[in-house]
């Protein structure tokens, strides 16, 4: 059986209110490949629901429509994630608010997991963004963040293990050689993207589903079949930034958009401790203090509460934006 179309039988409870479009999809996957019509544009895609296949895990959904584990997990908490049940609906969360960052080379926020790559455009081109999910650090392999570079490129690379992992992994009885060759065995896969920042790279894996998770030595893990696409898209020199926003705010066609990730820290169960962060990214996205007439504080609030990483509308009215265009979806549409 195949992804479906069929009328809604029921709905999680966020997707009431500000998501900027809802539908359902046939059975070709989403695209990670989106038109910014304008400077002033910032969230691109859209919510879908879609029917589950006889057989599918919402992981096998997640990486048919280019999102990890933790995004689909969120976006569904009420379906079961390795049987979800033939026909049953499952929110596919592939609208994103653009980082606050310059639209340049590869552009990774590290809360979200999620990498934003920005091709160079030429004269009468319209800016592109590609965007992929990736796993990051865990626990003391903390992901760095900062600017950098990508140094050098290899395919097929060979993967040389520092001591520490080595060290990390005796002491669970599984001793790493000192050098793991090319091939199916290798944990950076068929592709490495090497960065600045010594130590680490933007790599593949032998180990697909685990990307969308917290599960890496502070590398930044792909799907096979997206490192490649960007191995062959980016060059030595291509500028990488690392971020850390876990709340992100944009505008489409004139209404305010909010989008917030679970941090890192356990200790809140994943929900932001503060409210600043979010604040100060709704602040940085209009160019004055924005009044009770201009944001609804409550979407901001119950926004902040779900942290599910779906961007909701939290402006109270829609505000003109400059050279925004109501065009905005996957780059193939």
């Amino acid at each position: 059986m195949s992804e479906s179309t069929s009328s809604p039988g029921r709905w999680p409870a966020f997707l009431a209110g500000g998501l900027a479009a809802i539908v359902l999809l046939a059975a070709t996957a989403q695209a990670s490949e989106y038109v910014i019509p304008s400077p002033d544009t910032s969230v691109v895609g859209e919510v879908t629901v879609v029917a589950a296949r006889e057989g599918d895990t919402l992981l096998d959904i997640a990486r048919r429509h280019k999102l990890g584990f933790e995004e689909i997990k969120l976006a569904n908490p009420g379906v079961d994630t390795w049987l979800p049940g033939v026909g049953t609906e499952v929110v596919v969360p592939n609208q994103f608010v653009l980082p606050d960052a310059p639209r340049e080379g590869i552009v990774v926020n590290i809360p979200e997991m999620r990498l934003y790559y920005y091709p160079e455009t030429g004269p009468g081109e319209q800016a592109r963004v590609i965007t992929y999910p990736v796993s990051v650090g865990r626990g003391d392999w903390a992901t760095p963040l900062g600017t950098t570079r990508i140094v050098r490129k290899d395919k097929n690379p060979t993967w040389r293990p520092p001591e520490s992992i080595r060290a990390e992994h005796a002491e669970r009885g599984d001793y790493l050689p000192k050098v793991v060759p090319p091939g199916p065995d290798n944990p950076l896969g068929d592709h490495s993207l090497r960065l600045g920042l010594p130590g680490y790279l933007i790599h593949g894996t032998n180990r697909p589903y685990g990307i969308g998770m917290k599960v890496t030595h502070g590398c930044l893990r792909l799907y096979p079949e997206d490192v490649e696409n960007l191995f062959a898209a980016t060059s030595v020199g291509t500028p990488v930034r690392l971020v850390n926003q876990a709340a992100k705010a944009g505008w489409l066609e004139g209404r305010l958009y909010l989008e917030v990730h679970p941090t890192f820290d356990d200790s809140t169960d994943g929900r932001p401790a503060s409210l600043t962060p979010l604040v100060n990214a709704v602040l940085q996205a209009t160019d004055e203090p924005p009044s009770s007439e201009m944001v609804e504080w409550e979407n901001i609030y119950a926004t902040a509460r779900v942290s599910n990483g779906i961007p909701s509308a939290v402006s109270a009215t829609t505000m003109p934006v400059a050279g925004a265009s109501s065009e905005v979806g996957r780059a193939d549409d």
